[in-house]
């Protein structure tokens, strides 16, 4: 079933589904070439999950011009049956003590308070939705209609790995997703250099107003925003700042712990599943992998996250209405990672 929107899976059929794009050389529409290099990842001056920056080198590979949009997530499901994760009851025995009404197919949504409020409690905008989900993204009454070109949102990891294994290609390490982000900027602030809004307009869609109550939908978008709504980074990348955070396939650790016997400064990617493990719930062994990018979400008042060197961990388990994701391709012949 065709549906409207531009695709960023716009490749013949011949060319989707590939693992690999001989070996590079041929760079279908729907992704750009980034080339090989080394960059400074992270950043000593924000927040402390991004310290220490250091020297990172990342084989060349190539990776989609867009987030995957509704339309893309839409011909997966129609070739393959997948249910999603926020389309299915949760299993009662990883989650001990869950309220039933916790476990019925549902997904976290934001929900925008009338005022001020603690802003120490996220719970105050949080909330699990049942009935939200890919095809619902902004609640169970919504629907797709007028959404096929924007992210697909409401994707926990397992779906974005099952897309990716469908069209060939593999979900980024951080290392890959941060290089591509930074555009081949790697002292400016932001993708698009060290001014949020030069000139006064917003160069991503991200919250303008007090978060989480005031929203003067200064960029016009309150939700997500069609892909490629604003300029591209320096490769010539849509929407890695802002619209919606997205997944990398690193486990999520401190920059600080990354333990060199599974990672060095060639190729890095966190690959230790029980440092992912959050400590403060200790009965629950879900792991946790790295988001980039930031969302629609992040203000100047909170989360300031609408730039490369962001991360944050997100347990695989937890789909929302402001995380996607893209894919890349890497070179058979590099190392592997």
């Amino acid at each position: 079933m065709e549906h409207p929107g531009t695709s960023s899976s716009a490749a013949p059929a011949a060319v989707r589904g590939t693992a690999h794009i001989d070996a590079l050389q041929r760079v279908p529409d729907e992704m750009v070439r980034i080339p090989g290099g080394t960059f400074r990842m992270g950043s000593d001056s924000h927040y402390a999950e991004e310290a220490p920056a250091h020297n990172v080198r990342v084989d060349g590979f190539l990776i989609d011009r867009y987030a995957v949009t509704n339309a893309d997530f839409r011909k997966f499901v129609d070739a393959t049956g997948h249910v999603t994760l926020a389309e299915r009851p949760a299993d009662p025995s990883l989650y001990p003590g869950a309220l039933p009404e916790m476990l019925v197919p549902s997904s976290v949504m934001f929900a925008r308070p009338a005022g001020r409020v603690d802003m120490r409690n996220h719970y105050n905008w949080w909330t699990y939705v049942a009935g939200a989900d890919w095809r619902h993204p902004r609640g169970p009454q919504s629907s797709l209609q007028g959404l096929w070109n924007h992210p697909v949102v409401h994707v926990a990891y397992e779906d974005a790995e099952a897309y990716a294994a469908w069209a060939g290609k593999s979900l980024p390490t951080e290392a890959e997703w941060e290089y591509a982000a930074r555009g081949g900027r790697e002292a400016t602030e932001y993708a698009w250099g060290d001014e949020l809004m030069p000139g006064g307009k917003p160069m991503a869609n991200f919250w303008q107003g007090e978060f989480p109550w005031q929203n003067t939908e200064l960029d016009g978008y309150e939700w997500t925003a069609p892909v490629g709504s604003y300029p591209a980074n320096g490769y010539g990348l849509f929407d890695m700042i802002g619209n919606v955070w997205e997944w990398t396939s690193d486990f999520y650790q401190d920059h600080g712990k990354i333990k060199k016997a599974c990672c060095t400064l060639e190729n890095p990617r966190g690959c230790d599943l029980e440092a992912s493990l959050d400590a403060r719930t200790p009965d629950i062994k879900i792991p946790r992998r790295v988001m980039k990018g930031g969302s629609y979400l992040c203000a100047e008042n909170y989360c300031r996250r609408y730039r490369p060197a962001a991360r944050m961990p997100q347990t695989v388990d937890t789909s929302t209405c402001h995380l996607g994701f893209r894919c890349v391709v890497r070179d058979p012949a590099a190392p592997s990672v």
